[in-house]
């Protein structure tokens, strides 16, 4: 099952990435609305920003713009272990 982003909802209310008891978006039009270049602004330089990969890959694919995700979520390089 998918990691969703549970934002603190004392803080904002209204947080775009509320859920409801079914795991389902509150304010899905909020997200539909977008066109994808808004939305890929939104995730890297926007609300979404915060977010790890994890949580952006889940929130993208439970929208159905999974196709967006190489452009939401930078590769992660590990550094070379020491020895």
């Amino acid at each position: 099952m998918s990691k969703f982003y549970n934002p603190d909802l004392g803080q904002n209310a209204e947080n775009p990435f509320a859920r409801d008891a079914n795991n389902k978006l509150v304010r899905r039009t909020f997200w539909l609305d977008m066109s994808d270049n808004s939305l890929v602004l939104a995730m890297t330089k926007g609300i979404g920003s915060p977010l790890n990969n994890d949580e952006k890959r889940a929130h993208l694919s439970d929208l159905g713009r999974s196709h967006l995700i190489e452009q939401v979520c930078p590769v992660e390089i590990l550094p070379p272990e020491k020895t």
